[in-house]
């Protein structure tokens, strides 16, 4: 079975947790979702990089889920999503995936 890169998993989670609260109208489904691709990802990180870099990733991760709040009060609530779950990839594929 091919590995997801981890960057996927993260912005998957980012995404997909936004996407089934906004749907189910349940918002601890939503969370549910974002903390299971949270952790996946967090493990991935810390097997491809270390420790370390998983800790800065878990954080830009959280941090990136509530950046969102605030930013779509200015740019509504997709492309806040999708901007923070971009740059959550991004950075996980330059300090975990790349290497890969």
């Amino acid at each position: 079975m091919a590995r997801v890169p981890s960057a996927v998993v993260a912005a998957t989670g980012l995404v997909g947790g936004y996407g089934v609260a906004r749907w189910t109208k349940k918002r601890q489904l939503g969370g549910a979702v974002l903390a299971v691709a949270g952790a996946t990802a967090a493990q991935q990180w810390r097997k491809q990089a270390g420790g370390k870099a998983a800790g800065a990733l878990s954080a830009a991760y959280v941090a990136a889920f509530a950046g969102s709040h605030p930013l779509a009060k200015k740019v509504g609530a997709w492309p806040s999503v999708l901007g923070v779950a971009g740059a959550v990839a991004v950075a996980s594929w330059a300090v975990a995936d790349r290497k890969a």
